[in-house]
């Protein structure tokens, strides 16, 4: 008998044989953990993030040097991809300031079917104790079916909704289309904007926003006045809401958005 726990030999009686059970996941768990005590956090930021390899392995978040999340890598994006986009999250947000977050990560070269994502939160004290698993923190911008959703409050949007007046680095141009300009601030602003395109063709902008051409307009400007420049310039029926955690901005949309408000709407 092993005095490790995770192992265990067993003589069944047979001359030279004997048969060896090995406890993988409790094995594993117990070394991460250890781990994650080793390292110390750092700051979540683009530019630690970037130096971490996008390899596969698990991570844990903290807010104000308290346990608020644990999550895994998968397939599509490795430690660097995950936590940048975590990074990113958290920037633009009501009653969060970013420097408060601090990351660990641990690669896990051998990286098996283990549910080592649900064991460490249930090691730390399940969902409850670890704020943002089961919030929402994690997800994508979760698709028009959802907009009309009533968020929880308990939700992280609910929490630390987006703040559409920081200051940003943009300027609207003389003549350019509405296209161009939602393009240019979807791809600065650290959240989902979400407009109407063409039909069903998510890959062709709506004819509003391509013939709709702009005045100047310079800064310093914010993601809501900007908005507000932009929808002044289009066709009536077009309306653009902020939910707790993006945009969205459609024509002719009848729908109520209870967790929404109105940023700006056509003339």
């Amino acid at each position: 008998m092993s005095d490790d726990p995770s192992t265990d030999v067993e003589k069944v009686g047979i001359d030279g044989y004997v048969e060896f059970e090995f406890d993988l996941p409790r094995a594993l768990l117990g070394r991460l953990i250890e781990a994650f005590g080793e390292v110390a956090a750092a700051r979540l930021d683009q530019s630690n993030t970037f130096a971490i390899p996008d390899e596969q392995g698990v991570y844990q978040l903290f807010l104000d040097d308290r346990l608020v999340y644990i999550g895994k890598t998968d397939g599509d994006a490795g430690l660097r991809s995950r936590l940048g986009r975590h990074a990113k999250k958290l920037l633009h947000r009501h009653e969060l300031d970013p420097t408060r977050v601090s990351f660990k990560a641990v690669r896990v070269f051998v990286f098996t079917a283990v549910d080592l994502e649900g064991d460490l939160i249930r090691h730390y004290g399940g969902v409850k104790a670890v704020d943002w698993n089961g919030s929402g923190f994690g997800s994508n911008d979760p698709g028009k079916e959802r907009d009309t959703s009533k968020v929880k409050s308990d939700h992280f949007d609910a929490k630390f909704p987006i703040d559409l007046d920081r200051t940003l680095d943009i300027e609207v141009k003389e003549g350019e289309s509405a296209a161009e300009a939602l393009q240019r601030l979807k791809s600065i602003v650290p959240y989902a904007l979400r407009y109407q395109n063409a039909g069903g063709n998510w890959r062709q902008v709506h004819p509003d926003l391509d013939r709709s051409k702009l005045t100047h307009l310079m800064g310093p400007l914010t993601a809501r006045s900007v908005l507000q420049h932009i929808a002044s310039y289009l066709p009536h029926g077009w309306h653009i809401t902020a939910l707790p955690g993006y945009v969205i901005m459609y024509k002719d949309d009848k729908r109520s958005f209870p967790s929404g408000a109105v940023v700006a709407l056509s003339p």
